[in-house]
């Protein structure tokens, strides 16, 4: 019973933890948006608008939940509920720290994608359920796009397993730092076990996983239905979306999936290439800083460093880039990242064999 209770306790610490996420990485997409559009953004509820979020998602649950007359209400209630929970349980996977890690499943990676998957069905039911024609092509156009890029990104993810011959995400971690078991090379030819740092990364073990990390991060932009692929989210088409006929909290989940979907996809970029949990920092000289900056506060801390700078980085594109014609963005999917996620998979498949072996 105890046991239980302290999986509840730390589900109920991550949850906590995704929701204040979610309500300043809204806030920080405001003034992103303001700072690239050259503006100031929310200023006026608390110190720099800091409170603005949280006025926003007070008054959004305190709004009638309305169900409309022509929807199937089973469904249309279950829907955001299965959008959040298919997304939240993604991160009983992660491994936030040498010692900090819900579930050290040995097929860690293999997990997140099958239940993010879920979340598809989530957003046709949605659409469905709504009884609103533009709900319902929003979510057609969502089910196409995010099953088309899962392709990409899935392939460039076996990119990455090929080169660690493993699914359990924690290992992948350790392969990346000075607390590695075995022999981690730069290049294939220069052991950096030792020395840790930015070298032992996967994008700099193996230089052609950077490009399956741009691979991934681009599937990974359509996959939240981030600009430029927020098709299914199109206003000037589709009024809402899927979600057209949500309010209060039923919006306010899906609104929360969204976001926690950003950081889900941004962890898992952090962990297969950029090192994870291990600091950038490498022992030269016998300084020793990456001992230093190894343990379970800094563990956390780089990992979460990581993904903020990814999800900025998200926020970035979608306030620069303008958004794709729905053939644009089948075209580029289809002809041009599956190719080069395949040549990523190959690449990977004569590493190991030619370099690492």
């Amino acid at each position: 019973m105890e046991f239980f209770s302290a999986y509840i306790l730390v589900a109920l610490c991550v949850l906590l933890f995704t929701v204040v996420y979610a309500l300043y990485a809204v806030y920080a997409e405001r003034k992103v948006s303001a700072f690239i559009q050259d503006r100031y953004g929310p200023m006026e509820t608390g110190k720099y608008g800091l409170f603005q979020t949280i006025a926003d998602i007070t008054k959004l649950l305190q709004k009638e939940n309305i169900t409309p007359t022509a929807a199937d209400k089973i469904l249309f209630v279950a829907a955001p509920l299965i959008i959040f929970v298919s997304v939240f349980m993604g991160f009983a996977a992660m491994p936030f720290a040498p010692d900090i890690i819900g579930s050290a499943a040995n097929i860690g990676v293999f997990y997140i994608i099958a239940v993010l998957a879920v979340e598809v069905v989530g957003i046709l039911m949605a659409g469905w359920a709504s009884g609103n024609k533009y709900a319902l092509l929003g979510s057609m156009r969502s089910v196409a796009q995010i099953v088309s890029y899962e392709i990409p990104a899935g392939v460039a993810i076996v990119s990455v397993l090929m080169i660690s011959q493993t699914l359990n995400l924690q290992e992948i971690n350790l392969q990346q730092g000075i607390l590695s078991a075995g022999t981690v090379e730069f290049l294939g030819f220069w052991d950096v076990s030792e020395t840790g740092g930015l070298l032992a990364w996967n994008i700099f073990r193996a230089p052609h996983l950077l490009l399956a990390f741009l691979i991934y991060f681009i599937a990974s932009l359509a996959e939240c239905n981030r600009a430029p692929f927020d098709i299914p989210e199109a206003e000037s088409e589709l009024v809402a979306g899927f979600h057209v006929e949500y309010g209060g909290i039923r919006f306010g989940l899906i609104f929360l999936a969204e976001y926690a979907m950003m950081l889900l996809v941004s962890m898992l970029a952090a962990i297969l290439f950029l090192g994870g949990w291990n600091t950038p920092l490498p022992n030269i000289g016998g300084l020793e800083l990456a001992n230093w900056t190894t343990g379970n506060i800094w563990g956390v801390f780089w990992l979460i460093l990581k993904s903020f700078g990814l999800v900025l980085a998200q926020m970035w594109i979608r306030w620069t880039l303008p958004r794709l014609r729905v053939d644009q963005l089948m075209s580029f999917c289809w002809k041009v990242l599956i190719p080069a996620a395949f040549l990523c998979l190959f690449i990977s498949g004569l590493w190991r064999l030619l370099v690492m072996n």
